[in-house]
């Protein structure tokens, strides 16, 4: 990895978002720094440039190769709901048919972001933990525990697609290059890889670190959507232990924000996550409600564009379209369920318009919402043979959108039988939220086969090399101790 030039990137998005500030602030001796100039030696030096910085993460979490929308594109496209149409490497197709190389766009791409995010999270950590007389402790900790979870999102984004699946040998497998402190120069390049549980006991850690720091909310719904609080890490958490099998801390970690047994459930701490009544309007009319834990903001002056954004390559120039042999032909999705109302008629072919804004594509773009975490506390439930909250779990995301629906009373009685139905919920609910492809390696299945009279990919099974992402060459390149 170029870590002076993502160490320097990471610092140039923070500073161009405090570069209207000025500064009166000088350096002792023969070289000030201009006063309408901030740098990396004067970026801390006040409240606004502080807050800067950790907008600066949040950006960088915001590439277009990461939680911009390509992150979510490569995740779904792996798996067999959406079929492919124009063969375009820059819209993800070698993730839909499984042939990445180290020398793709897209691995490179997002290993970058990735570790652009991690390293301005790192950048923050060091300069604020001895302490300052800029910002409070308090606000000082709350950074902090706000870099701790964007760093751990992004090492989860990343061992999720490079590394073997944590179940297939305890986390036993090579995983990645742990960076945890600031990188300023060329000189720390050569870092082998820590194992697959040792990356996830640093997620892990990140997030318990953080959950105890974060506010618990913040003056606004525009805050509370796209800034990490106290929730916000208690959510992810249940993805991260759910990936893992770690079923009992799912339950604990979603007890926290879902402490109902019967609906309606509805956080009681913090900020009051639910379900909305309409989920058509989180995805268009109103994208920060209490069901968006988590969000990427876009705006007109702040948004990705042509095959950058996800909203162009699903809705506008459809270069994937839904599998009918897939979710969208299953009984449990109702003709009048009003998920379909997220999908759009082409040509006999069916479009999701999740992301139906065109340009500019203003689209807010999830990273966890509270539908997935109730599914992922109905899967952990049914995991430990809870059946009748599973059961209310997955009644509850399903009925919203579907209110006559009934499921078959065997579908709910059987262990066996209601994780099938929780996994065609998560189909359903969560389709083009980037989770399809994660939630077939975390159940080690293999990657289906696909396609339709113009183009097919095989499948591919679990042993085989391009089951997960490969390595880049940017790493390989510069990290000699990477095995």
């Amino acid at each position: 990895m170029k870590i002076k030039a993502k160490r320097n990137s990471c610092l140039v998005s923070a500073l161009l978002l405090v570069s209207t500030l000025n500064s009166c602030k000088k350096e002792d001796g023969l070289f000030p720094v201009p006063t309408t100039s901030i740098s990396d030696k004067n970026v801390f030096d006040t409240p606004a440039r502080i807050e800067g910085v950790v907008n600066g993460i949040y950006k960088n979490l915001k590439a277009a190769s990461l939680y911009g929308g390509r992150y979510l594109l490569y995740q779904d496209v792996r798996g067999e709901d959406f079929i492919n149409v124009t063969a375009n490497s820059y819209t993800a197709y070698e993730s839909w048919n499984n042939s990445y190389s180290s020398g793709s766009n897209d691995i490179n791409n997002l290993w970058s972001a990735a570790y652009t995010t991690i390293n301005g999270a790192n950048i923050l950590i060091d300069a604020l933990s001895p302490g300052t007389a800029v910002i409070s402790q308090d606000l000082a900790k709350a950074y902090i525990a706000e870099a701790k979870l964007l760093r751990a999102v992004s090492y989860f984004s990343l061992v999720t697609v490079f590394a073997q699946p944590y179940n297939k040998d305890q986390g036993a497998s090579p995983g990645l290059p742990l960076r945890l402190k600031a990188e300023v120069d060329g000189n720390n390049n050569d870092l082998a890889r820590s194992t697959v549980a040792q990356v996830y006991t640093q997620i892990l850690s990140d997030l318990d670190a953080a959950e105890k720091d974060l506010p618990e909310n913040y003056s606004t719904a525009l805050l509370n959507t796209t800034r990490a609080h106290k929730n916000t890490a208690r959510a992810f958490k249940t993805r991260v232990y759910l990936t893992i099998n770690n079923y009992q801390k799912v339950l604990e970690e979603a007890k926290k924000i879902v402490p109902q047994q019967a609906a309606p459930f509805k956080a009681q701490q913090g900020v009051a996550h639910e379900l909305q009544a309409d989920i058509t309007a989180i995805f268009g009319s109103n994208y920060t409600t209490t069901e968006s834990i988590l969000s990427m903001p876009m705006s007109t002056t702040d948004a990705l564009s042509g095959q950058s954004a996800i909203g162009y390559v699903y809705n506008i120039n459809k270069e994937y379209y839904l599998n009918p042999t897939g979710i969208l032909n299953d009984a449990q999705w109702d003709p009048v369920d009003k998920r379909r109302g997220l999908l759009q008629a082409n040509g006999g072919k069916q479009y999701l318009k999740k992301y139906a804004k065109a340009s500019p594509y203003v689209d807010y773009i999830p990273v966890i919402r509270y539908a997935e975490v109730l599914l992922n506390y109905a899967e952990a439930a049914a995991q430990v043979e809870q059946l009748s909250i599973a059961g209310a779990l997955l009644t509850a995301v399903h009925q919203r959108s579907d209110a006559s629906f009934v499921f078959p009373g065997a579908s709910l009685t059987s262990k066996t039988a209601i994780l099938e139905a929780i996994g065609k919920e998560r189909r359903i609910e969560l389709l083009g939220e980037g989770l399809r492809g994660h939630d077939l390696l975390r159940h080690l299945k293999e990657l289906p086969a696909k396609g339709d009279a113009s183009i097919q990919t095989p499948s591919v099974p679990t042993i085989a090399q391009n089951y997960i992402f490969p390595a880049p060459n940017t790493e390989l390149a510069t990290n000699k101790l990477f095995n």
